[in-house]
């Protein structure tokens, strides 16, 4: 697969995001679309491999829609300027942990852990962060963590979230609100013939990080 496509596509786009020019290169789209399909389906499957939970999972069930829901938005512009797919167990529906990648000129990466949780999951996350924090420790200070993902991301809390104190020892990870890990690729990194290995091995350091996340809200 050529992801030269979809990156050249997405650049015009940036600078010509209407409806007008969408429409006159729509076969480039429709062809940069299904590339994506095929790179998300090769991701899907080779993580599948040490992820029971994906297999069977169809890459056209994960990818997000290239259209911007404008309704609420200052801004106007109709479409996004990436590609994106989210690969869990209910495919891009997943409530739970999951997989992700991003495409975009500039801007690639992929991860995974879970964005913006249900509250109750989010209550159990911080309980077991509580409870059993060292499997969490280990995993988040480890050379491979921290050379693939630097830290856990998320929106925090300004404070302590109720129930905790203001000094517990891992209070940074408590006032998340997400908990997600991203590793970036350059346009250049992304179209070399390596990338699906590369990004397969990444993703098994996710699963670990899933695993624990996973853990806490079953």
């Amino acid at each position: 697969m050529d992801l030269n496509t979809p990156i050249q596509f997405l650049k015009h786009l940036k600078v010509n995001n209407n409806k007008d020019w969408f429409e006159e290169n729509r076969k480039t789209y429709e062809t940069s679309r299904k590339i994506f399909l095929e790179l998300s389906q090769s991701l899907i499957d080779g993580i599948s491999k040490f992820d029971p939970e994906l297999e069977g999972i169809e890459s056209k069930k994960c990818i997000y829609r290239i259209n911007r829901d404008i309704r609420f938005s200052k801004d106007k512009t109709p479409y996004k300027t990436n590609f994106g797919s989210h690969f869990g167990r209910d495919a891009k529906k997943t409530v739970g942990t999951g997989y992700y990648i991003h495409i975009s000129p500039g801007e690639n990466f992929i991860g995974g852990g879970i964005y913006m949780p249900q509250p109750e999951m989010l209550a159990a996350i911080r309980q077991e962060i509580d409870y059993n924090p060292d499997q969490l420790i280990r995993l988040i200070e480890s050379s491979d963590f921290k050379n693939n993902f630097g830290e856990v991301r998320g929106e925090a809390l300004k404070t302590a979230p109720k129930g905790y104190p203001k000094d517990h020892p891992n209070i940074e990870l408590l006032r998340l609100k997400s908990f997600y890990v991203l590793k970036s690729f350059t346009d250049e990194e992304l179209v070399d013939d390596s990338f699906i290995d590369t990004a397969v091995a990444i993703y098994q350091e996710v699963k670990k990080f899933n695993d624990y996340l996973q853990m806490a809200i079953d």
